[in-house]
């Protein structure tokens, strides 16, 4: 992570020269888009002259000064820093690191690479906001990260005087309320956006548990911030089951592929032919398209969905009798995550398995709109170039790209195309057994856990011991990790591949390491290009960590379900070799020009959500300032003197103002909160028909939403404060107080907390969005 504690300052002095040329010869070749570090590394020279005199000072000096730093003197902060990670964790900071720290106290995502120190620039930075009087939420993508972060940098906090906390899902709400308090707290996203949600459901003054935001620090930022920018974080009320018939997951397991039923290209949808549709209707007993039938046509065509297009062990497990959605972008079980109620339902009932429960949702956010809530924002990941255009769009985050310690040696060869999968497969294997004999360890990616169960199957037929990561044994994942880079390792992974762990040459064994090495360090093998360059680039970045040996290699094909889903229209026919390799460039570029159409759609997907999300942002601003107004000021007790005095004089002189101000803020609170789960509910029902609205007519659908949406959200105060005026005059006051119990205040008995997975097939509009392959298609031809 850092320089050890004794390192000479002559070793240090060649560091910054070499450095200091490295950086000039990197601005020369610059990715467009990436910040200058020139002001940045001025401030970690000048750190560096302070070194000698900060090591003179005692704990108690150090702390002390840390306390009393000035806020424009980022260079003392280092120095400090630097110093008390050196006594806290043993670690003297890098150079590379202090840039890291300055680039986030700057507000940037600092894009560092693999096994660069992450963890400890993003610690000394959110110290420094700290020391500037800042209250900091670091956030992570899981418990195990949050705590692990938290209890790690501990001591280095406790250095600088800064108190820090983690909170998980275990957490309880005292612990919580324990953790906020804390100048820097450590949580995953998910964490942070289910106690908002919950906050804002809060009926005393003194139940929110988080304070205003201030600083959010994102570890993993691309992750967080583009692959789940617009995953809604929900918090549900209880109602009955939504159980879905398991009649309808019998039925369609019982139809034929192409004769009852057929899928577009994609394979992203899926509708009855017209036999089919004659078959359904001849089991059911009904006429399917008939108007009163419109619930059992959904709920055949949800059914259907769920048994054609979502697959056990690449879109879900199933794990102690329940679904467990898998997440693309990381290969791991996607906690707490569920599909919209109804598909959800739908695959349980296919998999035979007990419904779980569903209810109304009473208010969700989604991670974009949690992020953008915090005054300043900055990040931390080891691919942020890639997505630089959409972190300044949609969160005004510029990119600062942290120079290596030491240079990247990671030999990067060029794709290995095949004509065919069955000759890409052939090809690996025989690559895999022939590297594995020679002791060098191998990790090899795969693109969902079917393949890497397959592969391994094949990998053992072919007389090999693998050991395989995906999310059916995440709890093994570090021990895993901390093997792969050993001496004949084999093993076989999902994306998650052990993503914040770093892969160690030799494995526990640092005998082993110079033999690893000599071999050429850790071969990192994909088995497939994904939808995304970024994803490839995470995969490769498990190998070469701090100027290691290592290499990695792509097999891939022209039929994979990149090319075919992305490029159908674009047919190589060119030569092959014997073993069905394809070396010609211009099958290559099918292949990139795919991936290029995937991010493509990929971010017009995520602005098209973040359209119809904005102007629910928007109306849930307004609402939450009205409520925080009737919550902790006198706003409900104004409305119901105004709106019904006579009532008001009533029961103030039966039981005083002060209960009368509680009831009428109760009144309020609870009709406003009902409202807005209404107008949460009408706004996805209009989002799922407006395009086909709007269709016939060659009207625009965004603006369609815009002019039903607008007016409706305009009148939910109103009509709130209308039905908590006819309650209130329902009310009876005695000497002891206001009874409530006739007024229907009859909030969910249960509440909980979930991820809602976008429905993988879309809304209607979002299947409108398909047509978004054709559009880049145009726009990415080959010239």
């Amino acid at each position: 992570m850092g320089l050890p504690a004794g390192r000479d300052v002559t070793e240090r002095s060649r560091e910054g020269t070499v450095m200091a040329l490295r950086d000039r010869l990197r601005r020369l070749v610059q990715k467009p888009g990436s910040t200058d570090l020139a002001p940045f590394r001025a401030v970690v020279a000048d750190a560096a002259t302070r070194e000698e005199r900060v090591r003179a000072l005692s704990d108690a000096e150090l702390t002390a000064a840390a306390g009393a730093l000035d806020g424009n003197d980022p260079a003392e902060l280092c120095a400090l820093g630097r110093e008390a990670a050196r006594r806290a964790l043993g670690e003297r900071p890098y150079d590379v690191q202090l840039l890291g720290t300055l680039a986030l106290l700057s507000g940037h995502v600092a894009e560092m690479a693999t096994g660069e120190g992450k963890t400890l620039a993003g610690a000394l930075a959110a110290a420094g906001y700290a020391l500037r009087g800042h209250r900091v939420h670091v956030m992570s993508v899981n418990d195990y990260l949050a705590r692990r972060d938290a209890e790690w940098m501990g001591p280095l906090y406790e250095r600088l005087g800064v108190t820090v906390a983690w909170i998980g899902q275990s957490s309880t709400p005292a612990e919580r309320r324990a953790a906020y308090t804390a100048d820097v707290t450590y949580a995953p996203v998910s964490e942070v956006g289910f106690d908002l949600l919950r906050d804002r459901l809060a009926t005393g003054p003194g139940d929110p548990l988080q304070p205003a935001p201030d600083v959010a620090l994102v570890d993993e930022a691309d992750s967080v911030l583009v692959d789940e920018a617009m995953v809604p974080l929900v918090l549900a009320g209880a109602s009955d089951l939504d159980a879905a018939s398991p009649r309808y997951a019998d039925l369609v397991r019982r139809l034929r592929p192409g004769l009852h039923y057929a899928t577009d290209e994609e394979a992203r949808n899926v509708q009855l032919t017209p036999v089919g549709a004659r078959q359904v209707e001849r089991v059911l007993g009904v006429d399917l398209y008939a108007p009163e039938n419109l619930d059992t046509l959904t709920a055949v065509n949800v059914a259907l969905h769920a048994e054609v297009l979502l697959h056990r062990d690449v879109d879900y497990i199933v794990r102690d009798g329940r679904v467990k959605l898998i997440s693309e972008s990381r290969g791991r079980v996607a906690l707490l995550q569920r599909w919209p109620d109804g598909l959800q339902a739908a695959v349980e009932a296919k998999e035979r398995l007990e419904a779980s429960p569903s209810g109304e949702i009473l208010d969700s956010v989604t991670v974009q709109e949690l992020i953008g809530r915090y005054p300043v924002r900055c990040g931390m990941t080891g691919t942020a170039m890639a997505v630089s255009g959409q972190l300044r769009e949609f969160y005004d985050l510029g990119i600062a790209v942290i120079p290596p310690h030491r240079p990247r040696i990671r030999v990067d060869e060029p794709d290995r195309l095949y004509a065919t999968t069955e000759d890409r497969d052939t090809a690996l294997v025989e690559e895999i057994v022939e590297v594995h004999a020679t002791g060098r360890p191998l990790l090899v990616g795969t693109r969902d856990i079917a393949e890497s169960e397959r592969l391994a199957r094949r990998l053992t037929r072919a007389g090999l011991s693998p050991v395989v990561l995906n999310a059916k044994n995440d709890a093994e994942e570090a021990e895993i990790i901390a093997g792969a880079g050993a001496l004949g390792a084999l093993t076989v992974s999902t994306q998650m591949a052990g993503r914040g762990t770093d892969i160690r040459l030799g494995g526990a064994s640092e005998a082993d390491r110079d033999e690893v090495a000599a071999l050429g360090g850790l071969l990192v093998i994909g088995t497939g290009r994904y939808h995304s360059s970024r994803l490839d680039d995470q995969l490769r970045g498990r190998g070469g960590r701090q100027g290691d040996p290592g290499g990695s290699v792509f097999f891939t094909s022209l039929r994979d379900d990149l090319v075919t889903h992305y490029a159908p229209d674009r047919h190589y026919k060119g030569p092959a070799d014997a073993d069905g390799r394809v070396h010609d460039k211009g099958a290559h570029w099918i292949l990139g020009y795919a991936q290029r159409v995937a991010e493509g759609v990929s971010l017009e997907i995520h602005r098209n959500t973040w359209r119809y999300n904005h102007l629910i942002g928007l109306q849930r601003k307004d609402l939450l300032a009205e409520r925080d107004e009737i919550l902790k000021g006198d706003l409900a007790a104004r409305t119901v003197s105004e709106g019904a005095p006579a009532k008001y004089t009533e029961l103030a002189g039966t039981a005083g103002e002060q209960a009368v101000a509680e009831a009428a803020r109760q009144l309020l609170l609870f009709h406003l909160d009902r409202r807005w789960s209404e107008h949460l509910a009408f706004l996805a029902d209009l989002r799922e028909g407006i395009h086909l609205r709007s269709l016939g007519r060659g009207l625009d659908p965004l603006v369609e939403f815009h002019r039903e949406a607008v007016p409706a959200g305009k009148r939910l105060s109103a009509e709130a404060r209308t039905r908590a005026l006819k309650a209130f005059e329902s009310l009876t006051a005695t000497p002891e107080g206001i009874d409530l119990t006739g007024a229907s205040l009859n909030r969910p008995s249960a509440t909980w907390t979930y991820i809602a997975h976008d429905n993988p097939f879309g809304t209607l509009d979002d299947r409108a969005f398909r047509g978004l392959v054709t559009l880049f298609q145009g726009k990415h031809r080959r010239p």
